[in-house]
């Protein structure tokens, strides 16, 4: 797929409403993680460098179309030095822009109209402008207004970081290098029914984890104690154990589990197979032997993609013994030439940073359900509205 881009020689004195993704976590009124802000600036620079009058449109959090203050972006504003319009249908100020300046409007969906993709809330968030730029890949899964009304009236685009998540995650969907090695984890096998069949299609080996690999360990007749897992997702799980077997691919659950009494960061941790697992054990982590067979399987592929922590990967050190290692061997493996690797989601992007991984990976995307929804194949409305005719 291929988008409408922008050219940059055409925007100067121009009024251009740049969608961004700003849905960062904040402690304290401060920002704890500026990755989706990093991301976003090569398209910022740019557009101001070249003259246009930018005026960036973001959310943060779900505040329901009200106008609560515990999501303003006024941190964001901060963190990036430029002003914060309180209201995002305020657009008086416009006038006395110059060329190259920057601001940004206050949370989008402090409106309802927002989330509902209104076509009057859109055609007054389009209004005075002379073109729309998206690059908020992570919510592009969503047909919102400020992704998807807002080109009803608006010449639109997309800026460098959509461009280059779309064209990254396709070329590894469409041409991957071989062995490809896929790691999905995290809670719940309902919310990844689509994409763990995609990747058994695509993938050469699939690595189940995470809360998700205990109930396949329950789906096979593993003991899981007192664990998160889903009891009903059972006959799903070996369904789709069936389906990567029907399509050569060959798919790993868990062997052993690292477990508590409590469900605690300082928990006393116990390494157990899942026949020594008992009712009481609370399971938090992969366990030495998973950890050293997936880390084995990484070192012999060529391409990974990985989704989903594979157990308290913010529970440092303890917990986070299986997330880092598989971290740290992707990255190695990437570094020495020998691997490409796309992460995504936002529990394993933090993981990659917490271990100081992040920098040696070969494409860390932004997206966590628009990265899962474009390798299950499914067509995102934010992307679709920029596709080139």
């Amino acid at each position: 797929m291929k988008l409408r881009t922008i050219d940059y020689n055409n925007v100067r004195g121009k009024y251009v409403l740049l969608r961004d993704d700003f849905n960062v976590q904040i402690v304290d009124g401060k920002i704890t993680d500026a990755f989706r802000i990093e991301q976003s600036m090569p398209t910022i620079n740019m557009l101001r460098k070249n003259g246009a009058r930018v005026v960036i449109c973001a959310h943060l959090g779900r505040p329901k179309g009200t106008r609560n203050m515990e999501f303003t972006l006024r941190p964001v504003a901060e963190y990036m030095n430029v002003p914060l319009i309180d209201d995002c249908l305020n657009h008086e100020f416009i006038e006395n822009m110059h060329d190259g300046d920057v601001v940004l409007l206050e949370n989008v969906r402090f409106y309802a109209g927002e989330e509902e993709n209104d076509a009057e809330f859109a055609k007054k968030l389009a209004a005075g402008f002379d073109l729309f730029v998206n690059d908020a890949f992570a919510v592009s899964h969503r047909a919102h207004a400020s992704t998807v009304g807002v080109t009803e009236f608006l010449p639109s685009f997309a800026g460098e970081l959509l461009n280059s998540e779309i064209v990254e995650l396709s070329r590894v969907m469409e041409n991957p290098a071989r062995p490809l090695v896929s790691i999905v984890a995290g809670s719940k096998i309902s919310t990844k029914i689509g994409v763990l069949r995609a990747l058994a299609k695509l993938s050469d080996t699939l690595i189940i984890g995470g809360a998700l690999g205990t109930t396949f360990n329950y789906a096979c007749g593993g003991r899981v104690g007192n664990s998160l897992y889903e009891p009903d997702m059972a006959d799903t799980a070996r369904e789709i154990m069936q389906f990567a077997a029907d399509n050569k691919c060959r798919l790993l659950i868990p062997l052993d589990k690292g477990v508590a009494s409590e469900f605690t960061p300082d928990a006393v941790r116990t390494d157990k197979g899942f026949d020594e697992i008992s009712d009481d054990d609370i399971i938090i982590d992969a366990g030495p032997k998973t950890t050293a067979r997936d880390t084995d399987v990484i070192r012999n592929a060529a391409t990974v993609i990985w989704n989903g922590t594979v157990g308290m990967a913010e529970w440092i050190p303890t917990w986070s013994y299986g997330s880092f290692a598989l971290a740290r061997t992707i990255a190695e493996q990437t570094r020495c030439g020998k691997l490409r690797s796309i992460v995504g989601g936002g529990d394993t992007v933090a993981c990659l940073g917490a271990c100081g991984v992040q920098d040696d990976i070969s494409y860390v995307s932004t997206g966590g359900g628009a990265f899962l929804e474009f390798i299950e194949g499914r067509t995102l409305p934010g992307i679709a509205v920029l596709a080139q005719q």
